[in-house]
């Protein structure tokens, strides 16, 4: 059907709402074509009754034989004005272009100048997900040069900008008039609200082409006040994940350098590695600089950090007795490096490294750009540095780790020389996927090798602590006195020692029709070791000195048994499971002969009660036959919730007692276990449900029942808070250099006080002292767009210059925008 100017027969009134809508689309031709020649009249095409706006809907663009983009129109009413050359779409108009959507009340297209006006809740919906709406837009016809009165735009990274105008040019190119930014979502009970946070500006500059927002004259609100103005400052608009340019600058206040601005400076050099420079400019100290360059492999990633400075006050680090900290020097700096990289799917390799000027630089300057960096309220200092390179391969049933290691001490009190470098340490297990004898079998090897340069002893009388020169202790090497296993231990050996260790064990339960559960198991290890132990002052009074070669082995069979007895209550289930445990095997050999490196530890409680071989290192290993029993009760409830208990003894049957013999760090005495029958060990746990959790354990003297260890937590974990708060107390064990009972209280908690705000706090009490040695409180707000912390720290640190460090942090995080921090640290210096 044809519809001619003029008078409009009667049948054009009755179109139907498909015809009319087919009109509508068709009229694209002459919306987007601008080359016909058009009569001088107007003409317009009126829908009786307007259908409802379309729903938002994927449209296909059609192209025309010249590949040219088509437009789509849909609109209650179409006018044409052909003398001024306008195309008029009113009410409900949609417009569908390039993959963008123009919705208004009203878009007027002007054929000669090739712009689109739209107007009245004016929305652009771009095909980057970006949507923009204006009471008035002014566009070219492939959108991308304009202008926008009351612009709203949203963008699919939750980002928001508004402004009273904006301009857009070269379709990358916006300026935003009275511009204001944020990352946070509008208030849902009242959008008109100022959210958390915004920037207002006079002038927002988004270049798209480079991807920066540029601010000026620029304020930083929280909840509509202003809290913070800059002139100008610019950053990566959202889509960026890295880009070159300075990050956020932080503060900080610290007694051994006053106070301090750090500007980092960031350079994307490719997509795969890039480096940051950060100067730190102090009021005491001078210029600090650090830096960090990492980059990214096919198989791996690396990274190397620095930092370095020339003080102009070293003389801060100086006693006021004349003697000097290791901080008294004009240079300080560290170097460190990691890295790992992916052999197959099953190995890796890599490295750590450090190289530090003095042993306290970390400690005082607490680089930004450091690994080693203390920067929240849970977080304590590394009390040593480790310089590594491994390799670690993980199978199915098997597992290998190799790495050579350099401990770097940073206490003032650590003699470097008396660490000791760990050429490999090699660990590998294997466990056979199928049975062997009806049971599992595996083996598992272990080779050390280390270097010290120089004895190390620690005193374990009271008379040792003060006999030596200037009232020290008289164990420090330095020291002239001679040290004896009377009133000193050697904790390290001087000299190169080695030993590979070889295990295979085999292991087999059984169940009889009685429920009894028989556990036979077998096990032999060989050792071998080559020493050369240094002959420096005492150390023959321990162990031999020179070259020796020695070789070990310790074969092992034994049974466990157990026998549970199940009672079925209306209420739930006990369990009363007496357990028995006898290990057949011959003496321990060579006490003494050998360097004990790796199995000083020893603390004997439930945990280990049935271990076979309860040292905890290669170094040792337990002989003489013994048996462990104990008896194992557990309660376990319908709604939820359990009650064990645990009380059993360690018996040595026949032999000689490992743990009632010295060696050069008296291991096993003091531990419960050096008698022929062990201290009685204990454990109680009950947790009523998932909320609360009570656990104590127990050890107590054999003959007199007198606590000779004893640790009570409890913890309970509800849905807005949790805490936590563990008792501990530890009888003297002089033999082995504890030559005081200790005592302490740590508690730690936290409560979520809405959905955004969160408190957290632990502190530390030493019992014996009378005093808090550590105290840690934080006060965190996390939502989509803002992260804010306050933390304030109260420790003893591990250096021997600084008795206690006192430290307050405040963090901003600004989602888009970046965050920065600032400190306040006070340290109280002995004799400063």
């Amino acid at each position: 059907m044809t519809v001619r100017s003029g008078t409009r027969p009667a049948a054009a009134r009755r179109l139907s709402r498909s015809a009319v809508n087919a009109i509508a689309v068709l009229s694209l031709l002459v919306f987007a074509s601008a080359s016909a020649v058009a009569p001088a009249r107007a003409q317009e095409i009126k829908f009786p009754n307007p259908p409802p706006p379309p729903a938002r809907s994927k449209i296909a663009i059609e192209r025309d034989k010249s590949g040219q983009k088509q437009m789509l129109v849909k609109a209650n009413e179409i006018k044409y004005d052909y003398t001024n050359h306008l195309v008029a779409a009113v009410g409900s108009v949609q417009i569908y272009y390039g993959g963008a959507t123009v919705e208004a009340d009203k878009v007027v297209y002007n054929q000669t100048t090739k712009r689109l006006r739209a107007e009245g809740n004016v929305r652009l919906s771009e095909p980057d997900g970006k949507v923009t709406y204006g009471e008035v837009m002014d566009l070219a016809d492939d959108y991308r040069d304009g202008f926008v009165d009351s612009l709203r735009l949203d963008s699919p990274d939750r980002t928001r900008m508004a402004a009273a105008r904006a301009e857009r040019t070269k379709g990358n190119f916006t300026v935003f008039h009275n511009g204001v930014y944020t990352a946070c979502e509008a208030c849902k009970d009242d959008p008109k609200k100022p959210p958390l946070w915004q920037v207002k500006a006079a002038r927002i500059v988004h270049d798209q082409g480079e991807r920066m927002m540029y601010f000026e004259d620029a304020r930083l609100e929280f909840y509509g006040h202003p809290v913070a103005w800059m002139p100008y400052f610019s950053a990566p608009d959202p889509t960026v994940k890295r880009k070159t340019g300075f990050l956020t600058p932080s503060v900080m206040t610290n007694s051994n350098f006053g106070t301090a601005v750090d500007i980092p400076y960031y350079w994307a050099l490719a997509p795969d590695y890039d480096v940051t420079v950060s100067p730190t400019i102090t009021t005491k100290q001078g210029l600090l600089m650090q830096g960090e360059y990492r980059q990214r492999l096919l198989n791996g990633a690396f990274a190397i950090r620095g930092a370095g400075l020339h003080q102009e006050d070293k003389n801060y680090f100086q006693r006021s007795d004349g003697t000097t900290t290791p901080g008294y020097r004009d240079w300080r700096g560290n170097v460190e490096s990691s890295g790992q990289f992916a052999l197959t799917n099953k190995w890796v390799w890599g490295w750590d490294a450090l190289m530090v000027s003095d042993k306290s630089f970390l400690q005082d300057y607490n680089p930004k750009l450091s690994r080693y960096r203390v920067n929240d309220a849970l977080q304590s200092g590394a009390s040593e540095g480790v310089s590594q390179l491994y390799i670690t391969g993980k199978g199915n049933r098997s597992y290998f780790d190799a790495r050579s290691i350099y401990y770097l001490g940073f206490s003032e009190s650590d003699v470097q020389n008396q660490i000791p470098v760990v050429h490999p340490v090699i660990d590998y297990n294997y466990t056979f996927d199928h049975p062997v004898l009806g049971g599992e079998l595996g083996y598992k090897f272990n080779f050390t090798s280390l270097t010290r340069n120089e004895a190390n002893f620690d005193a374990i009388n009271n008379a040792a602590l003060t006999s030596g020169t200037n009232g020290q202790s008289s164990c420090l090497t330095a020291d002239t006195a001679v040290k004896t296993p009377a009133n000193c231990l050697l904790r390290g050996t001087p000299g190169t020692f080695s030993r590979f260790s070889a295990e295979a064990h085999w292991r087999r339960s059984l169940t009889d029709r009685f429920g009894q559960v028989f556990t036979p198991f077998a096990s032999v290890r060989a050792d071998a070791g080559s020493m050369q132990v240094a002959n420096d002052p005492s150390v023959a009074n321990y162990i031999q000195t020179g070259d020796t070669n020695l070789v070990r082995a310790m074969p092992t069979v034994g049974l466990e048994y157990r026998y549970p007895f199940i009672s079925t209550q209306s209420w739930g289930t006990q369990t009363i499971e007496p357990i028995g445990q006898v290990i057949i095997r011959p003496n321990e050999t060579q006490v003494g002969k050998w360097s004990n490196e790796d199995a000083q530890t020893l603390i004997f409680d439930d945990s280990n009660l049935f271990r076979v071989d309860k040292f905890s290192g290669y170094d040792r290993v337990e002989g003489g036959s013994r048996a462990n029993y104990g008896l194992q009760y557990t309660a376990q409830f319908n709604q939820g919730g359990f009650v064990n208990a645990l009380f059993g003894q360690s018996y040595s049957l026949f032999g000689t007692n490992s743990f009632a013999l010295a060696d050069n760090t008296n291991t096993g005495l003091d531990s419960g276990l050096d008698t022929r029958r062990s201290d009685y060990v204990a454990r109680v746990s009950y947790q009523p449900s998932s909320i609360y959790k009570f656990t104590s354990r127990f050890r107590f003297a054999e003959n007199t029942f007198a606590i000779q260890r004893l640790e009570v937590e409890a913890a309970a974990n509800f849905d807005r808070w949790s805490t936590s708060l563990l008792y501990g107390q530890y009888a003297a064990q002089p033999d082995i250099g504890y030559l005081t009972e200790r005592q302490g209280i740590l508690g730690t908690g936290s409560i979520k006080l809405d959905t955004n705000w969160q408190f957290l706090g632990g502190a530390r009490y030493d019992i014996n002292a009378g005093k808090f040695d550590q105290t840690r409180l934080g006060l965190a707000y996390m939502d989509d767009c803002l992260i804010l912390g306050l933390n304030y720290i109260t420790n003893y640190t591990y250096s021997g210059n600084v008795t206690s460090n006192h430290q307050i942090m405040l963090q901003l995080s600004l989602r888009t925008l970046g965050g920065t921090s600032v400190s306040q640290s006070v340290s109280s210096v002995g004799g400063l």
